[in-house]
């Protein structure tokens, strides 16, 4: 069963998210917050799988009741995910830098939603490639220049080639597709090159793929 706590300040959009969760089999909403403090108090009181994040709240916000969830070593298996309109790119950006597991749009369809929370618990992260790439794009215009690449030297030039289509938002299985390898050497190249440049999940290695170059905006191409 995943467990999942519903941060947001709009009961509406709180009651409208936990209908749909708590009818599913596999799935249970544990608690619902109306802030950050309430959000970081719950997941200390309840351990849940999965805290959906709205950025924007009264009082402590989902950025940085993201960050004390991400560095509390009591949490380690909880994952965030955050909720997001398109005008909070740059907040959502800075929240899966921080530690945030995914990120999904609050019109996205319930399908959407699902698959998302069952990913991230699966160890996906970056939820829908189609809204992956769209946001990251926006994230990424706004980002600073990249950094010195100094850890981009570890990868090899296949783990390369894997970090960027992951920066592209595809799957593992659409990876392996467009390399001609097996699903699971595709996964197995994502599982290195995490490894080896301190990625903790997908959404960080797009993030370093960014802040290092490997991937640059659409528009730079």
């Amino acid at each position: 069963m995943i467990s999942v706590v519903i941060a947001d300040d709009q009961a509406l959009v709180r009651a409208g998210f936990r209908a749909l969760l708590d009818a599913q089999e596999d799935i249970a909403v544990v608690g619902e917050a109306a802030d950050g403090d309430e959000a970081v108090r719950l997941a200390l009181e309840h351990h849940p799988d999965v805290v959906l994040m709205d950025v924007r709240m009264p009082g402590s916000d989902g950025l940085d009741a993201t960050r004390r969830i991400a560095g509390d070593e009591r949490l380690g298996g909880v994952k965030v995910v955050i909720l997001s309109t398109f005008d909070l790119d740059e907040y959502v950006f800075e929240a899966i830098r921080a530690g945030a597991n995914g990120f999904l749009v609050k019109d996205t369809e319930p399908e959407e939603l699902l698959r998302a929370v069952r990913a991230v618990v699966d160890g996906d992260a970056l939820l829908s490639p189609r809204v992956t790439r769209r946001l990251i794009e926006e994230f990424a215009v706004r980002a600073k220049e990249p950094r010195p690449a100094k850890r981009v030297e570890v990868l090899t030039e296949r783990e390369r080639e894997v970090v960027e289509l992951v920066a592209e938002g595809l799957s593992n299985d659409e990876i392996a597709e467009r390399l001609i390898m097996s699903a699971a050497t595709a996964r197995t190249h994502v599982s290195r090159a995490m490894i080896k440049v301190g990625a903790r999940d997908r959404a960080q290695l797009v993030v370093f793929a960014y802040e290092t170059g490997l991937a640059r905006p659409g528009w730079q191409r």
